[in-house]
């Protein structure tokens, strides 16, 4: 027989193999921790809790885009790093209303969101200036001073060409 067949093994706490299995259960329970430590402290703002009023209010916003296809309301908006510039028309002619609401919203981070208010500058013109330049996507919802119709769409800011605004496809 060999030296190496006739050795005892060293102490329980010097085997590597001990260690390596064990390591894989003391990983796992490193891990679970953190991730219930993330899930406990953060939100999760894409959520929502109330079906029932989340369905009432899309039906509210398809009412809304069916009255502005009805008025034949169209728009498009222009970003610089200073402000933004808004043109709409009403089927044609230029668009007359005292302020118009244009919400920003982020498609991920809810804190980001905006909300602008343009003012009119003349023949179907309105503008806004911005407190700081947008970065990033998306999505805009143009509102008229009475919140009776809106016209969306989507943008990847920075952008040179103007960003058309329309009423949400129907069907």
């Amino acid at each position: 027989m060999s030296d190496d067949a006739l050795k005892t093994p060293g102490p329980w706490y010097k085997q590597f193999w001990l260690w390596f299995v064990l390591a894989i259960p003391a990983f796992t329970i490193v891990f679970c921790l953190f991730m219930i430590t993330v899930a406990v402290r953060t939100q999760g703002s894409m959520v929502s809790d109330d079906y029932y009023k989340d369905g009432l209010a899309i039906n509210m916003a398809l009412a809304k885009d069916h009255k502005a296809a009805d008025m034949g309301l169209e728009g498009h908006v222009t970003f610089t790093d200073k402000g933004a510039r808004l043109t709409l028309t009403q089927d044609g002619q230029p668009a007359g209303f005292d302020f118009l609401i244009l919400n920003l919203s982020h498609p991920t981070l809810a804190e980001r969101d905006r909300r602008l208010q343009f003012q009119p500058t003349g023949d179907g013109h309105y503008e806004v200036r911005l407190p700081q330049s947008l970065e990033g996507r998306w999505y805009l919802d143009l509102r008229g001073p009475d919140n009776s119709w809106r016209l969306k769409g989507e943008a990847a800011l920075p952008s040179e060409v103007a960003l058309p605004l329309e009423p949400a496809p129907q069907g």
